[in-house]
């Protein structure tokens, strides 16, 4: 079924900040995973600790968390059904990543109350994210 049904201009400002807030995971994704002698040496060695010691899937799942999000984004721009389960995707990496975070590590010892805040907005962000997706479906707004 074509979609006939004109998007909101807070469909499009919603899209659009989407990617902004997807590319800025792609960065601090990238940031930490080729993280030079100078970054390192900003950090506290607990931080620095955190980050080394961290399991293959507590870092594939960051990296499905911030690319498939963008991706999702990008697709959710262009109208596409698909964004939806791109997002789904995204949220589970947003989720496997938490639990490490907050249950496996001492993350939230090390980064004190930042280590809670801004995961629980990563995370709310994601649950939007893929809300608005499934109501920009059953509008007709995706194809």
């Amino acid at each position: 079924m074509a979609t006939t049904t004109k998007p909101s201009t807070s469909f499009w400002v919603i899209s659009i900040l989407a990617i902004i807030w997807n590319l800025i995971g792609v960065i601090v994704y990238l940031g930490q995973a080729y993280m030079t002698d100078d970054m390192k040496a900003l950090m506290t060695e607990e931080q620095l600790a955190i980050i080394e010691n961290s399991p293959i899937w507590a870092t594939a799942a960051f990296a499905i968390a911030v690319w498939f999000g963008l991706l999702g984004s990008i697709l959710l721009t262009l109208r596409k059904k698909l964004s939806k389960s791109v997002l789904y995707i995204s949220l589970l990496g947003v989720i496997v990543q938490l639990i490490y975070n907050f249950f496996m590590s001492n993350a939230i010892e090390v980064y004190g109350t930042q280590g809670i805040i801004q995961p629980l907005i990563t995370l709310a962000i994601s649950l939007f994210l893929v809300s608005y997706a499934k109501q920009a479906d059953k509008k007709d707004l995706l194809s």
